[in-house]
C-alpha cells in the first residue's frame, strides 16, 4: 500500500531496469543485483561488444523477465563492407550475428514485439543495429536481415509492431533515440563529433512513436542508448539523459559507459532504474551498485512533480 498526498492507494509500482551499452561489461553479479533489487522488468538497449555471443549468451541465461535490441556493435563484423573486411572469424562457415539473435529468441523486440501480461505492457523495440543519424548506415544488414531499404519502410515495420500489440501501454526500447531531442552536443541524441551540433537520433523510431501516439497509446518511456554519456569534445558536462515531452512521455538515455568501474576495493556497476505507477513514470534515476548487491550511490534523474510516494507502515 502507498500514500500519495496523503491519500491510500492500491495502485502497482512497477520497477523496470535499464542497461546501457554493455560493451562486454556483464558478469553473473549483474542478474544477481536485480535480483536482489528486486527488478520485475529489465530492458537491454544493446551493444553487447563485437559480436560477443558469449556475452549474450549469459545476458540469455538471465533469470527475469526481459527485452532486448541490438545494437550496431553486435554486427560490427557484418554490417559494413569495412567490418567484414576485419571480420575475425569466416563468415562463410559462422554468423556470429545470428548466433546472437538465436540466443535471445523472442526476447529480441528489434522490429518486433513482447507482450508482458503480468505487467499489462507491451515492449515495441526500434530499428535493430542502429548507428544513429539521418540515414539507414547499417541498411546493408537491414535489408539482408528484414528486407528494410529505407527509413520510411523501417518506420512502418516499427509500427506493425505497435499496431500488433496487446497491451495498450507500450514502452518503446532502440538501441540509438529517436530523433527531435534536441540538436545540441549535450542533449540525449546530439552529435558531440566534429563538426559538433545536429540532431543524432533515428528518424523512423520517431515516426513510429509519433504514429502511436495518434493512435491514443500510452506511452510512459522510450529508452535507448548508443549515445554515451561522456562527451567527446568536452568533460566540462556530460549528456543529458532525461527528456520530457509535452505528452509527458519520459525518454531516457542509459548509456553509462563504462558501467562496471573499480572504486577503491569494490565493484561497481551501473544500472538506470525506472519506477512505473499505472503506465506513468514516476521516477528514474541512475544508480551504482556494490559488491553487496545494495545501492551504493543513486542519482534521481526525474521525480514526477505532482506526486510524492511515502510508504506506508
Amino acid at each position: 500500500m502507498l500514500e500519495t498526498d496523503g491519500k491510500k492507494t492500491n495502485s502497482t509500482m512497477i520497477k523496470i531496469a535499464v542497461v546501457g551499452d554493455v560493451h562486454d561489461q556483464w558478469e553473473e553479479e549483474d542478474g544477481i543485483a536485480l535480483q536482489s533489487l528486486g527488478v520485475e522488468l529489465v530492458l537491454f538497449v544493446g551493444d553487447f561488444g563485437n559480436e560477443s555471443v558469449d556475452v549474450v549468451r549469459k545476458v540469455a541465461s538471465l533469470d527475469i523477465p526481459k527485452a532486448v535490441v541490438m545494437g550496431n556493435h553486435d554486427a560490427w563484423y557484418s554490417g559494413t563492407e569495412w567490418g567484414r573486411k576485419k571480420c575475425p572469424y569466416d563468415r562463410t562457415r559462422e554468423d556470429w550475428v545470428q548466433e546472437q539473435l538465436d540466443l535471445l529468441g523472442d526476447t529480441h523486440v528489434g522490429y518486433s514485439k513482447l507482450d508482458f501480461p503480468a505487467l499489462n505492457l507491451t515492449v515495441v523495440g526500434g530499428r535493430p543495429f542502429s548507428w544513429g543519424g539521418p540515414d539507414m548506415k547499417f541498411a546493408d544488414i537491414c535489408k539482408q536481415r528484414y528486407g528494410i531499404s529505407t527509413i520510411d519502410e523501417s518506420a512502418d515495420r516499427i509500427h506493425k509492431s505497435v499496431k500488433n500489440a496487446a497491451h495498450e501501454t507500450i514502452i518503446f526500447i532502440g538501441h540509438n533515440g529517436p530523433s527531435g531531442l534536441g540538436d545540441r552536443p549535450e542533449d540525449p541524441c546530439g552529435k558531440d563529433w566534429h563538426p559538433i551540433g545536429g540532431d543524432f537520433g533515428d528518424p523512423d523510431f520517431a515516426e513510429a512513436i509519433s504514429l502511436a501516439m495518434t493512435e491514443s497509446k500510452i506511452i510512459p518511456l522510450v529508452t535507448f542508448g548508443h549515445m554515451h554519456h561522456t562527451l567527446r569534445h568536452t568533460k566540462q558536462v556530460i549528456r543529458k539523459r532525461v527528456f520530457r515531452s509535452p505528452e509527458g512521455i519520459i525518454y531516457l538515455n542509459a548509456a553509462t559507459v563504462p558501467r562496471i568501474i573499480e572504486k577503491g576495493s569494490q565493484k561497481l556497476r551501473n544500472f538506470s532504474f525506472v519506477e512505473m505507477e499505472d503506465s506513468c513514470v514516476v521516477q528514474t534515476s541512475s544508480v551504482w551498485v556494490g559488491d553487496d548487491f545494495k545501492i551504493a550511490s543513486e542519482e534521481i534523474l526525474y521525480q514526477q512533480p505532482d506526486k510524492v510516494m511515502q510508504p506506508v507502515s
